[in-house]
């Protein structure tokens, strides 16, 4: 299964750490952001990894390479300056990605999830893991019913972690450009062809620079790391 590495977004609540090196290569413990997730990734099994992006991108590919030294192949999906969300970012990158489900993971998130159990899962058009809300976020997403199936209204809603297995159906006839994806998974998720699990464990949006300092924290205690 390959597996895309989301890596395109600008980082605006980073900088001004960003302005001059991509949100993805900030360092963490040693290791930029993104080599950890790479890491993760190979040892669970997936080293056929696509990495969207845009600001700052050249350095990106500059540092990572081909990917051999990660035991990975890395190819690299371009967006320009801009960027185009994230299922633009994916619709630009499915050439690469294939004909069947592939993963896609935040690049800007830090966890200590089983990426190896998402192997052997039955996807629709999307499966999505789904975490305790954070406080920035504390009202949540998307609900999860007894089926394991994803749905929009309830009374305990969860956040959608970055963490998905789509199918390239759920793109189809999807013309390029920007475009969120949030749309497009209400849409699948109200016709009831989404599937979902709920994550207990350590998971992080690293989406300033006090989180980045705390995860700084917590890799270098070894109380989580890849």
């Amino acid at each position: 299964m390959k597996v895309m590495i989301l890596a395109a977004g600008r980082g605006e609540r980073m900088r001004p750490l960003t302005d001059h090196i991509p949100k993805p290569l900030l360092s963490v413990a040693g290791k930029t952001i993104i080599e950890h997730t790479i890491i993760q990734l190979v040892l669970a099994g997936f080293n056929e990894i696509i990495i969207n992006h845009a600001h700052l991108g050249e350095l990106i590919e500059d540092h990572l390479g081909n990917g051999h030294q990660f035991g990975a192949t890395i190819g690299y999906s371009p967006e320009g300056t801009q960027g185009l969300e994230t299922a633009g970012g994916i619709i630009n990158a499915l050439p690469l990605l294939g004909n069947e489900v592939f993963l896609v993971v935040n690049g800007d998130i830090a966890t200590n999830f089983p990426f190896a159990e998402l192997k052997n899962i039955s996807v629709d058009l999307a499966h999505i893991v789904l975490v305790d809300n954070p406080v920035h976020h504390p009202l949540g997403d998307f609900c999860l019913d007894k089926r394991d199936k994803v749905s929009l209204d309830c009374a305990k809603k969860f956040t959608f972690s970055g963490i998905g297995l789509y199918h390239p159906r759920l793109f189809i006839d999807m013309p390029a450009g920007s475009r969120k994806l949030g749309h497009l998974l209400r849409e699948a998720i109200v016709n009831t062809r989404v599937s979902g699990q709920y994550f207990s464990g350590f998971w992080m949006d690293i989406g300033t620079p006090e989180r980045l300092q705390e995860l700084d924290f917590l890799y270098t205690k070894r109380k989580f790391h890849d």
